[in-house]
């Protein structure tokens, strides 16, 4: 670790994190959803500014939210916000429209990713995960016996590790009712894969059309003839087969591998199907291999985020809280590049959390952690590994 002492800032860390979401943004969504309207005392800017400091600061309830504002009422007056009540807070929670943070959310993720000049996407992985609400105080979201639950369906660009797309939903709609959704920004030459919950081959047959190369796992019960059979070079490859469908989708020509494919440690059979028939069989199971690395995303937000329990119980609250999450790990990931940040991601968020209220330039104080031995995939820089014949080309 360098022995630098971070640079004095004229504002607090909290200020910083805000000043990277432009003000325009945010009046500009306002003004669309309508929660401009419904301001009155508690502007937008300071009902905003709460919810990141609940994320930020990871605070137990409302009234901790408030308290803690409260206390700092002279140094947030300096930027225009005003400490919430409760009840002023959980108001706005429940009547605000909940589009305005989902808009602002894809709006800054866009601004943020230009300044960066990213990659194109290359390879997308779609998934979804559970998150668990209080039952008797949200019949909105009931899911299975005595409990209830929200689910957040995703697509994450797996260069960048950022959100491509995002459905914040009840937990008991079925997935593949949503792939097309999730799908809907992909284009043509690129690559998404996901679990086999989301296939749906009409869908499937859709992405082929509009020119995208998919890998899913087959369903166990899926009918099909086996019209080619190549030879396998590899010892863990144990089909690589061109099929066709029987049944209600009869005559689809699809690839399918039979693999050997080591998951924690222990060897399993798994059944790979893909509308790509030149790569190799190797690259397909790797290809799906990357589609765990959501799982990872899915582990990072909710475990250092504020997704285990909700400042409110209707299903608006619910997704101004998502959302809100969602923005804080964008703006954190955008200090981690700025920064070269090379630990993980949850003590980036622990020295932030820190620091909120000292008037440390945030930056500074990133890079004076110096850089760890390796670089950490997920929060490294934008040249990160790739499998080979994948690399992405620049904008």
């Amino acid at each position: 670790m360098q022995n630098k002492t971070p640079t004095r800032a004229n504002v607090t860390v909290l200020k910083q994190m805000l000043n990277l979401i432009p003000r325009g943004l945010i009046n500009r969504h306002a003004l669309e959803t309508g929660v401009e309207a419904k301001a009155r005392a508690f502007s937008v800017l300071s009902h905003l500014s709460s919810m990141l400091f609940a994320q930020l600061s990871h605070a137990m309830g409302l009234n901790d939210v408030c308290d803690w504002m409260r206390l700092k009422s002279s140094v947030l007056a300096r930027f225009g916000v005003t400490p919430p009540s409760k009840n002023g807070l959980s108001h706005a929670n429940k009547e605000r429209n909940a589009d305005f943070a989902q808009k602002l959310f894809w709006s800054v993720l866009g601004h943020l990713q230009h300044l960066l000049r990213r990659f194109k996407v290359k390879i997308h992985a779609v998934d979804s995960t559970v998150i668990q609400l209080v039952a008797n105080c949200m019949d909105w979201a009931s899911h299975r016996r005595r409990k209830a639950a929200a689910k957040m369906h995703l697509s994450l660009d797996l260069h960048s590790f950022l959100p491509s797309f995002a459905i914040v939903d009840t937990a008991g709609e079925h997935d593949n009712k949503r792939a097309r959704e999730l799908c809907a920004t992909i284009q043509a030459g690129e690559i998404v894969v996901f679990d086999k919950a989301y296939v749906d081959f009409d869908h499937l047959n859709d992405l082929h059309q509009r020119g995208i190369w998919w890998v899913t796992r087959a369903k166990d019960n899926m009918k099909y003839r086996a019209l080619k059979n190549h030879p396998a070079n590899d010892k863990n490859i144990l089909k690589d087969q061109v099929i066709t469908l029987q049944g209600k989708h009869k005559g689809m020509k699809l690839r399918r591998v039979e693999a050997r494919v080591e998951v924690d440690g222990e060897w399993r059979v798994m059944v790979f199907i893909t509308n790509n028939t030149t790569w190799s069989p190797r690259s397909v199971c790797d290809l799906y291999r990357r589609r765990w690395d959501i799982e990872v995303f899915f582990k990072q937000v909710k475990q250092s985020l504020k997704l285990g329990s909700f400042l409110g119980h209707s299903a608006n609250a619910v997704k101004w809280q998502v959302y809100t999450a969602l923005l804080v790990y964008v703006l954190l990931r955008y200090m981690a590049h700025q920064s070269e940040w090379g630990h993980s991601f949850t003590r980036l968020f622990a020295v932030t959390r820190s620091a909120l209220w000292e008037r440390i330039d945030l930056l500074a104080l990133l890079k004076s952690y110096g850089t760890a031995s390796g670089r950490f995939k997920v929060i490294g820089a934008l040249n990160t590994a790739w499998l080979p014949g994948f690399e992405p080309t620049r904008t």
